[in-house]
């Protein structure tokens, strides 16, 4: 038996970083994906026939040096592709109620969109290969 889960999708908000107090740190962002949404098995589509996408987020957490690596290169809206697993969580709130969460403990996140460059990097400078020299 396995618990495997691939999400390709959007950052929806900056990555948040944190540290436990036994030193772990903990990344954690948000991540859009969308679909098509589906009437009668066709796609449905606007009165402009742009399709109707429904979009899911879900809650990703990375630790220690993957984290650091998707808080330092990572920012709303990048695209990134995640592997990992699910992985749901159950406590009592101070209301004495059964509280749910899930969340995707990530294993690997590939980066689909150009990361954010380093504050002190001149993007002027920097030597990129996919542009056509005219």
């Amino acid at each position: 038996m396995q618990n495997i889960v691939i999400l390709a999708g959007n950052i929806g908000q900056t990555p948040e970083i944190r540290t436990t107090q036994s030193g772990t740190k903990i990344t954690n962002f948000s991540l859009a994906t969308s679909r098509p949404r589906l009437s009668e098995g066709r796609v449905m589509r606007d009165e402009n026939g742009y399709r109707v996408m429904d979009t899911e987020w879900h809650r990703i957490t990375c630790f220690n040096g993957l984290g650091k690596t998707v808080a330092e290169h990572c920012e709303k809206g990048m695209k990134v592709l995640v592997h990992g697993r699910i992985h749901y969580t159950k406590w009592i709130d101070s209301m004495g109620n059964d509280r749910y969460g899930c969340e995707i403990i990530a294993e690997k996140v590939d980066f689909l969109s150009r990361p954010k460059s380093p504050e002190n990097e001149n993007p002027e400078l920097v030597d990129r290969d996919d542009e056509i020299p005219f």
